[in-house]
């Protein structure tokens, strides 16, 4: 058996997963770099999970981006729907007639109030997503500005509760300075934000929705010839994306504590180039979801280096505008170059989920 499949030729790995790869050895090696330069703040564990928990719900925001895009589509306007969720939370919470799963289901209800009216807009009317989501972004500042202009704390002691709860996980502390042992503290957000990952993933890699999106971002005219609905698979794909807005806007008053007109602002650019440095295209039809927190993470990495260097805040915008181009033109040649077939990279068949060999089966 082992002379048969001497010559036969491993089993190539996708774009998605290519670029995946790409995107986490960057930040592997550039939160080494990190912890080499500065190991009193980045060789904390407290540190490393302090990035995913206070930006929770940019992570989830991003993911909400990437999914679209993998369809082939774009959506601005997930900042400002995330603003107006945690504005409106912080208004009911505050008026003394709504409690926390109130506001948990006034979060959703808006998030996929947006998500079916723009997804219905752009797949069922074939207006461009770029114009329409525009306008939903429009829309919600507009609200958000409405509703309340002022900063407002929520002091309802239920959500006071839920906003200092925190999982402690003794053994992976650190000391201080002072030699005294401090547990380390995860925010309830960051685990929402990581199920959500594990959650999507598994929809997007082994559900039929999944797979048809991918397909439509790919070729939608093939899409539609192979059977696919390719309406109703953007529409799920943008209500999809409404509702992890608002998903994100109640994560993030969770996590702040308070409704502001400043709250999630600039969130849509950044869930867009994290999910680009995450590895997903804006072509359509690429993207690996597990890229998505890597490109957010990246991203905030690079926020921190520059904080913890002293350096002016602007070099931030510029870094992160920097590797953006830098990512765009490596997505673009390493698929042009596979296109060609003068790039090649394999796994053996054995590091593939759900693959036997023919010795495995003989």
């Amino acid at each position: 058996m082992r002379s048969l499949n001497a010559g036969k030729p491993k089993d190539a790995i996708s774009n998605s997963n290519l670029l995946f790869l790409i995107a986490a050895v960057i930040f592997v090696l550039m939160y080494g770099f990190a912890i080499l330069r500065y190991p009193g703040s980045f060789l904390q564990f407290q540190t490393f999970f302090d990035l995913f928990s206070l930006n929770a719900p940019l992570i989830i925001i991003t993911l909400g981006i990437s999914i679209v895009m993998i369809g082939g589509g774009i959506d601005i306007s997930v900042g400002a729907v995330t603003g107006l969720v945690t504005m409106c939370c912080a208004v009911l919470l505050e008026s003394g007639t709504g409690s926390v799963w109130s506001a948990v289901l006034l979060a959703l209800g808006i998030g996929v109030a947006f998500g079916l009216l723009q997804g219905y807009l752009i797949s069922y009317l074939e207006i461009q997503p770029f114009i329409i989501t525009l306008a939903g972004m429009f829309l919600a500042n507009g609200l958000l500005t409405t509703i309340h202009k002022d900063p407002l704390n929520v002091t309802l002691p239920a959500f006071v509760s839920l906003r200092d709860f925190e999982l402690v996980i003794p053994w992976l502390g650190t000391k201080n300075r002072l030699g005294n042992f401090i547990p380390l503290e995860i925010k309830p957000g960051a685990v929402i934000a990581a199920a959500l990952i594990v959650i999507l993933v598994v929809v997007m890699k082994w559900s039929r929705f999944g797979r048809n999106l991918y397909a439509v971002g790919g070729n939608s005219q093939s899409a539609l010839m192979l059977g696919i609905n390719v309406r109703r698979t953007k529409f799920y794909s943008y209500a999809l994306c409404g509702l992890l807005s608002g998903i994100a806007g109640f994560v993030y008053i969770m996590t702040t504590g308070a409704g502001n007109v400043g709250n999630a602002a600039g969130f849509e650019m950044k869930a867009i180039a994290a999910a680009i440095i995450g590895g997903t295209m804006l072509t359509g039809g690429v993207g690996n979801l597990f890229g998505s927190p890597v490109g957010a993470l990246t991203l905030l990495t690079i926020n921190e280096l520059i904080r913890a260097a002293g350096v002016n805040s602007n070099y931030q915008a510029i870094v992160s505008g920097f590797l953006l181009y830098v990512f765009i033109v490596l997505q673009s040649v390493v698929v042009w170059l596979r296109g060609r077939g003068d790039f090649r990279l394999a796994l053996p068949s054995w590091l593939l989920p759900g693959r036997r060999t023919a010795e495995d089966r003989g």
